[in-house]
């Protein structure tokens, strides 16, 4: 027997699993929508889950004597489906609509992600249950590995694009099949199981799938995204594309000459003008333009017809900062104006890479050769954190479209440049008569986002002591876009004058100003709180979800009220809104639909076939060992979630929070389950101890969590991630204790249920994956955390309901 091979096949499975998980997200965020990252994370556990089950149904089969065949065979399935998985990903209409068609689509997009995980949790499980080296010591490989495969990602999708790494995970995977073909436990079954001429193969399937990758990567006519945001998506060697970790840049290199994109229009606007523009798309749809830029600022006047850049107008203005360059058009914006100090931040270094280092995009866009122009790539709120500099205005226009606003692409994912705590730190980068101008998708007749940022707005001034917000504040629009200028210190008299003589000259509408009342009722109600609390009261009863956001609950995009299910419910049967409402009700209809496709599943596969394992069980063994490991399901995955949204926020982007996030509790949670091993909770006394403890830390977190993150924001990215890891650390550490616990205490009154409670423990994970986010955006990330510390609060009864008795023998870790 090799140990190498056998370690190194581990390793390798463990690995490309994690990646495979972390990539999906990804192609998702392309393929439909951003906040479908917790159904890739359902889907893999409920996959990983499933394979387990398998392994318990086949036990008889299953054994040394044909060890290292048959964890080659399951991961030479893993490498191949991995590939055909991903095939039928990309042709699927991925709908919205909660309807049975909707369902059905969903039911096999849940199936075709879950397949290639399914084989990897026979591989694990075969490794752990049945393997002749010690389990330890397998399951910390096992660990090591998946750890690896967290950050390895990052990498991964830098290197190449989202399709052709996901080829690459299925050839890493290949090449743990072969390392367990090689590793001499066992000889090869007598009777083959299917497609075993093929699988067998383990070689010809890593040069295959390698070759694969790299020419997948070389051609834009090979395994890409086809239904992109439910459109179908033309290949072109005229398009460039570049993905990376955070998204993937579709640049059309054939100009247009045609009219500008022009925000809130103007009614002045010059009619018949004709520029020339590239078109350039994020994801897919968010689409932005980059503007041929020659110097004469003649060129481009047309910006000052745009109510986006009403702020310029103000006098004083000599230093811009601008969050999210895209293709420029802020920053040459801001140039027009006459600004000779720009800054520009972008997080995101496909867009300055294309400004600054591709000739035939900087000499097209012309920004590079601007000496006065810094193009800085880095996250913007934490950017800000750092600087000492200060600027007369801060621009933040769109962080999205209207195409992906309208369609739900936001409206579940959290976001850290909209909340109050984003805020006082922009107002504070403001010289004493700087100005913070927002723009946001305005509906006249309806409040929407321009209700939302007004009231952030008012929130922010409110915290920061301010007395009257409305004299602060100045809103006009143009057509479907409002544009907010917010003031650290009142408006003068002679900037509200400017403001509203070019808004008439310009032909905007004046929503609110310091010298005049809102016409809109609900304004009106915003303004009259003198207090966050008075604020957080007016905006309770509103029919949309108006309250301001903040770092606890920084979902700015969602304006259902998730806090009233019910009235959410019949909005979802009887309305049928446009614009902002139709996508954040598309969204709502997509996690319900994700919800109950995730029961169906769970059901059909986990409960039915694991029902005899309770046969002839006691009552009270299955009703407290249902309920124990129900709850530390539960749990478990809704503090991982919460941890995943609310790191989000802190360290900018949701690809680093998965990768540090999933690391560090892969990690610490595998190092308290070998720690169980050797300090069991083999009394009510020690298991007391624990469930407490580990309560009291998850239920205090949400008390010091917010401080602490909010004095390291001036940290750099890896700063921030050594932080996370040691907010995770004990998290990690304590709930790994958990799961082993309850089998040993299973095992002892009766093992034969063990699978069962295994089951249970995966499928309250795979549910609470998705309703954790409903609860975040219902009552904030701190909610879903106390709520994961009750239910290890709530294993005491379930534990003492169990029984401790005599100790057996140790339990694997898992």
């Amino acid at each position: 027997m090799s140990h190498f091979k056998f370690y190194a096949g581990v390793f390798l499975v463990t690995s490309s699993t994690l990646m495979l998980q972390l990539i999906e997200t990804r192609i998702l965020s392309v393929i439909s929508w951003y906040h479908l990252a917790f159904f890739a994370i359902s889907m893999a556990m409920f996959g990983l889950t499933a394979g387990s089950v398998w392994i318990y149904l086949k036990s008889d089969q299953y054994t040394q004597k044909t060890m290292s065949y048959d964890l080659a065979y399951f991961s030479a399935a893993f490498a191949i489906t991995t590939v055909l998985s991903l095939g039928m990903q990309l042709v699927l209409t991925l709908t919205v609509t909660f309807s049975i068609t909707g369902i059905i689509v969903w039911v096999l997009l849940a199936v075709f992600m879950a397949v290639p995980y399914f084989f990897s949790g026979v591989t694990i499980s075969l490794a752990l249950t049945r393997g002749p080296y010690p389990i330890g010591r397998v399951y910390g490989v096992d660990l090591v590995g998946a750890a690896v495969g967290c950050l390895g990602v990052l990498f991964l999708l830098n290197f190449t694009d989202g399709p052709s790494a996901v080829i690459w995970v299925g050839a890493i995977a290949a090449a743990g099949a072969w390392f367990f073909a090689g590793s001499g436990i066992g000889a090869p079954p007598e009777a083959k199981p299917p497609w075993a001429s093929l699988l067998q193969n383990q070689g010809r399937i890593f040069i295959l799938l390698a070759l694969l990758a790299i020419g997948n990567g070389l051609t834009p006519y090979g395994l890409q995204p086809i239904l992109v945001k439910d459109r179908v998506e033309g290949r072109s060697s005229s398009v460039v594309e570049k993905w990376n970790s955070f998204s993937r840049v579709t640049i059309f290199k054939d100009s247009r000459m045609e009219a500008p994109q022009i925000w809130g229009p103007s009614p002045k606007l010059p009619p018949g003008l004709v520029v020339e523009r590239k078109y350039m798309e994020i994801d897919g749809f968010a689409s932005t333009s980059m503007y041929r830029f020659r110097g004469d600022v003649a060129e481009a006047s047309y910006f000052k017809y745009d109510v986006t850049n009403l702020g310029y107008f103000l006098p004083n203005q000599k230093r811009a900062a601008i969050i999210g360059v895209g293709g420029g058009r802020d920053i040459l914006s801001a140039w027009v104006f006459g600004l000779r100090d720009i800054t520009g931040i972008e997080i995101n270094p496909a867009f300055i890479h294309l400004l600054t280092a591709e000739p035939e995009f900087t000499e097209f866009a012309g920004l590079a050769q601007l000496n006065s122009v810094r193009l800085i790539v880095d996250e913007a709120r934490n950017w800000f954190a750092r600087t000492p500099e200060t600027f007369d205005i801060i621009q933040m226009t769109l962080t999205d479209t209207e195409a992906a606003t309208g369609a739900g692409a936001f409206t579940l994912s959290e976001n850290g440049l909209y909340t109050v705590e984003a805020w006082k730190l922009f107002l504070s980068r403001l010289t004493t008569t700087g100005v913070f101008t927002v723009s946001r998708w305005y509906a006249p007749g309806q409040v929407n986002e321009t209700g939302r940022i007004i009231s952030l707005a008012v929130a922010t001034l409110l915290d920061l002591g301010v007395k009257e917000p409305n004299r602060h504040i100045f809103v006009a629009s143009a057509k479907n876009i409002a544009t907010l200028l917010l003031s650290p210190v009142p408006f003068s008299t002679k900037d509200i004058e400017t403001l509203e003589k070019t808004t008439a000259a310009y032909q905007y509408q004046v929503i609110i100003s310091p010298y005049s009342q809102p016409q809109s009722e609900v304004l009106q109600a915003i303004f009259k709180g003198k207090s966050l609390k008075e604020l957080e009261h007016y905006v309770q009863g509103f029919e949309l979800d108006l309250k301001p956001p903040s770092d606890d609950r920084p979902f700015f995009f969602n304006q259902l009220p998730f806090y009233r299910p019910v009235e959410v419910f019949k909005m979802l049967l009887h309305q049928t809104p446009s614009g902002v409402m139709r996508g954040n009700l598309m969204a709502a209809a997509t996690l319900l639909t994700i919800l109950i496709v995730s029961l169906g599943l769970v059901f059909i596969t986990i409960v039915i076939p694991l029902r005899p394992a309770i046969k002839d069980v006691g009552s009270r063994l299955v009703i407290t060992g249902t309920s124990y490991f129900f709850l530390i399901g539960i749990g478990f995955m809704t503090v991982e979630v919460g941890l995943l949204q609310r790191m989000s926020v802190f360290l900018g982007h949701p690809i680093y929070s998965l990768s540090v996030v999933l690391f560090s509790l892969i990690l610490t949670t595998g190092l308290g389950s070998l720690i169980s091993d050797r300090f069991p909770l083999d009394s009510r006394f020690k298991f007391i101890i624990w469930s407490v403890l580990t309560a009291v830390y998850l239920i205090t977190l949400p008390y010091w969590l917010s401080e602490l993150l909010l004095a390291y924001d001036h940290a750099n990215l890896l700063e921030r991630c050594a932080l996370c890891v040691a907010i995770i650390i004990p998290a990690g550490l304590f709930m790994g204790f958990g799961f082993p616990t309850g089998m040993r205490l299973v095992s002892v009154v009766d093992p034969n249920p063990t699978p069962w409670f295994w089951g249970i423990n995966g499928i309250a994970g795979v549910l609470a994956a998705s309703t954790t986010v409903a609860i975040s955006i219902a009552w904030g990330i701190n909610c879903a955390l106390v709520i994961g510390g009750l239910c290890y609060a709530l294993l005491i009864p379930a534990a003492l309901g169990i029984g401790f008795r005599e100790k057996a023998g140790d339990v694997a870790a898992t």
